[in-house]
């Protein structure tokens, strides 16, 4: 059974490698960037509420307004419990899908990194605020990822595994959405997304391609 290897920023990647560990699981990690805050103003308002889409926007992101939150996800809904703040609403399909149950005409301040996707047909008034930008870091050598699969969670972390020289047809890819995937470039043994962009969906594909035979 090949090993995965878990490329997102701490830490998500002790998390996740966490995860994938206790289901029996060999894995590396190897983190293609680190989180760090950027200076930022507060936008004019006013707000109804905070739209978080990572932990790490609240993790960096300094004093914080204190309006309620809307959370993409679990672990961002985590991250502003821990920094006080109240959680609305924890999304599971993506920041789409967790706008499609919000109220039409809300006023949201998105609390964001540098890159980001956007939005797509909000029916919301969306104000969005770079706080944290990723860092790169050093590329992995190739054997570190040959014969294993490459786990990636953004966009970003497939632009930067593209980069590595290494044997493509050797590496299969789990990523976590449509975007990401392309992001990774063509010529690997496999590179296939979830439907649901979150980590037990991510680490169950990358179960089923670390399983399976051939390369």
């Amino acid at each position: 059974m090949r090993p995965l290897v878990v490329l997102r920023p701490e830490p998500g990647a002790s998390a996740t490698a966490a995860r994938a560990a206790a289901l029996g699981f060999e894995v590396r990690r190897h983190p293609l960037f680190a989180a760090e805050p950027v200076p930022w103003m507060l936008p004019a308002g006013p707000f109804d509420a905070l739209l978080v889409t990572s932990a790490n926007a609240v993790r960096h992101g300094g004093s914080l307004p204190a309006l309620p939150v809307h959370a993409v996800g679990a672990a961002s809904a985590a991250a502003a419990r821990a920094a006080g703040l109240e959680v609305l609403t924890v999304g599971e399909r993506g920041v789409d899908g967790l706008l499609e149950r919000l109220p039409e005409g809300l006023r949201l301040l998105h609390l964001a990194g540098e890159e980001r996707i956007e939005p797509v047909g909000a029916r919301q008034s969306i104000t969005s605020v770079a706080v944290y930008r990723m860092a790169p870091l050093t590329l992995p050598e190739a054997s570190l990822i040959e014969d294993t699969v490459a786990v990636v969670h953004s966009p970003a972390a497939g632009r930067r595994l593209s980069e590595v020289d290494v044997a493509r047809e050797r590496v299969r890819v789990a990523a976590i959405s449509l975007a990401a995937a392309a992001a990774c470039g063509s010529g690997w043994a496999r590179c296939e997304a979830v439907d649901a962009p979150n980590d037990p969906a991510l680490l169950s594909l990358a179960a089923k391609l670390c399983k399976e035979q051939g390369r």
